[in-house]
């Protein structure tokens, strides 16, 4: 690419494997304005500290599978494919689309050449799976190689299905490969927990991630209703067993801070034209 291109984004997590590369650029700065209001929001986000980040994929004879929408532009001798795996492959597909909320169909790009997915001011993160699966929050999938399967958990028990607050299903990622996840906080707020044949807590729904082995369900903060009541706690999120679980503490606090400002706006609205 161009250097001046270069000048102005920082790689800030890269991996490569098999002739596939996964880079997540951050810009430094958007100077491009020509419009004062614009400016003027440009200027609150770069002091909030948000900065524009892109996925860019490196193909070498390889595949990459993407989020429906999420394809910005490519260069090389790369092809796209619906990447439906026949009529069995479709009905998968449909099944997971109405039970996730992921895309229907997930395209796939094959060759050797540069892939760049849709810029924003997310947050991303690249896992590394061996032989491995993983249970997601629904929506966080956005890209992977061709070695990763992208289908659907079920939960096991009638608690976590309605109690949970994550549903019936999530998204299972499962195989050997490099895959990006789209998350909700930046990754210096995501604590990540290795269980060893032990059992994890929480009360909200700000878990991300689970391995597959770790047992899910939803259990009353204590074991007497008594102490529930004056514990002051409700039902909690258990995680048990052996793997990883992957919370995100702070996503509450900004899900409030959201509503605040938007309960603020709405009195300020009513206050300057009231009805």
């Amino acid at each position: 690419m161009e250097k001046q291109f270069y000048e102005n984004v920082n790689v800030i997590d890269s991996v490569e494997k098999d002739g596939f590369k996964v880079e997540i650029l951050e810009y430094k700065d958007l100077k491009g304005s020509k419009d004062a209001s614009l400016a003027e929001e440009l200027f609150y986000v770069r002091n909030a500290g948000m900065a524009l980040k892109q996925v860019k994929v490196t193909l070498e004879d390889s595949a990459l599978i993407t989020e429906a929408g999420a394809l910005y532009f490519h260069k090389g001798n790369i092809e796209a494919a619906a990447n439906v795996g026949g009529m069995g492959g479709l009905a998968r597909k449909l099944i997971k689309n109405k039970l996730t909320n992921e895309s229907t169909f997930n395209p796939m790009y094959r060759g050797s050449g540069e892939v760049f997915l849709e810029p924003g001011f997310g947050h991303f993160i690249i896992l590394e799976l061996e032989n491995d699966s993983i249970v997601v929050d629904k929506g966080l999938f956005y890209c992977c190689d061709k070695g990763l399967e992208v289908g659907v958990a079920t939960q096991k028990n009638l608690s976590s299905g309605f109690l949970g607050g994550e549903g019936w299903f999530q998204t299972k990622i499962s195989g050997s490969g490099v895959c990006v996840l789209e998350i909700p906080v930046p990754l210096e707020e995501i604590l990540k927990y290795e269980l060893e044949d032990e059992r994890l807590q929480v009360d909200g729904n700000f878990a991300l991630l689970r391995s597959a082995s770790v047992k899910y369900s939803v259990a009353k903060s204590s074991k007497a209703l008594i102490g529930a009541l004056t514990s002051g706690e409700g039902l909690l999120q258990t995680f048990e067993g052996t793997g990883r679980v992957w919370l995100a503490p702070t996503q509450p606090v900004y899900g409030r801070l959201k509503e605040d400002i938007t309960e603020l706006a709405q009195a300020g609205k009513y206050l300057n034209n009231p009805a």
